[in-house]
Order: structure tokens, then C-alpha cells, then sequence
């Protein structure tokens, strides 16, 4: 699998590309070591790719009372219920990185239920999974099962946008058939 072509549909980066973009591909290279084939995938529109890195920047990393680390362990168990292969392996590697547990993470990525997870990670997933299955069953119970596992109405929240923009991304990523960057795959391993 190599990284020169990013999705089935081979898009061509917009051109000039945006100095904001450029100095955002930069700090990927220098953070990462690489520029995430999504982001890479998403170039052919400087808009569309402002506005999922925005998205994805707010959710992942800004202000939540769910850790970086579950907020990624949602990613994974929602994209194994859709079988997102880019976002399994992906977030399965940030996984690893963020636990120290490689085989919490593929054991997320296979099914969560069989996981070595904290009641509250549990209670988080299960939420995350049956709104991917089927959200219009959500009901107060089910908002109230994450209460008592302590979560907040705000994290809450958080466990819900999250798995929502996991379950748009996965989507669009396994209809244009997008690859993840051969780099993930031996992360944190």
C-alpha cells in the first residue's frame, strides 16, 4: 500500500494551495512526521479542508472532560462498527500512543466488549456504538446510564459529537475508498 494515491478518486490538490494551508502541512510534517493522507485527501478544496481540520481539531483535541485518549477510543470503536479501515487504523494507532497499550487498542478495534475498560470507558463506548447502530433509539435512559457512570450533560455531548463526526468521516472515507498513511500502521507498537 503506498501513500501516492489517497482515495479512489484521485483528486487534484487545489492550486496555488493556500499559504495557510502550506504552513498547516508543515506542522503536520513536524509534529507528525507525515501529512495525514485525510488531510492530503481533502486539498482539492482549501474550504472543505479548513473546515474538517476546524472540526476535527475542536473535537480531538480542544477543551472536554473526556480524555484525548477516549476521545479516540470512540473513533475506533465507532469505525469498527462501520468498518472504516482508514480511521481503524489510523486512530488505532493513536490509541497506542495516547495509552501505551497496544493491545487495548486493537482489542478496541476488534470488539470494545471484550476490552480490559474502565465501567465509565464502557458505559462511553456502548453509547457511541448503539448511536452508530441506530441513534433514533437513543433515549433518556441511555443519557442517564452515562450519568451514572459520571459523565456531565456536557461530556455527554462531547461522546455524541464525537461519534457523529466519526460516523460522517467513516463514511466518506470508505465511499472514496481513502488509505491511511503506511506509518500508522507500525505506530506505538
Amino acid at each position: 500500500m503506498s501513500d501516492a494515491k489517497l482515495t479512489a478518486l484521485d483528486l487534484p490538490p487545489e492550486t496555488p494551495t493556500p499559504d495557510d494551508i502550506k504552513r498547516y502541512f508543515e506542522v503536520c510534517e513536524e509534529k507528525l512526521g507525515m501529512i495525514p493522507n485525510v488531510l492530503a485527501a481533502y486539498a482539492f478544496s482549501s474550504d472543505r479542508l479548513r473546515a474538517f481540520s476546524q472540526m476535527y481539531n475542536a473535537l480531538m483535541l480542544g477543551e472536554s472532560e473526556l480524555s484525548k485518549a477516549e476521545r479516540e477510543m470512540i473513533a475506533v470503536a465507532v469505525s469498527a462498527e462501520n468498518h472504516c479501515f482508514y480511521c481503524l487504523v489510523a486512530h488505532g494507532a493513536a490509541v497506542r500512543q495516547l495509552t501505551g497499550d497496544p493491545a487495548l487498542a486493537e482489542t478496541i478495534a476488534a470488539n470494545y466488549r471484550h476490552a480490559d475498560l474502565e465501567p465509565r470507558q464502557r458505559a462511553m463506548l456502548d453509547f457511541a456504538v448503539k448511536m452508530t447502530k441506530a441513534s433514533n433509539t437513543i433515549e433518556e435512559a441511555d443519557r442517564e446510564a452515562l450519568r451514572a457512570a459520571g459523565f456531565s450533560n456536557r461530556a455527554i455531548w462531547d461522546i455524541a459529537e464525537v461519534a457523529g463526526f466519526f460516523n460522517m468521516t467513516n463514511r466518506v472515507s470508505s465511499a472514496v475508498g481513502m488509505r491511511p498513511n503506511e506509518a500508522y500502521h507500525g505506530m506505538a507498537r
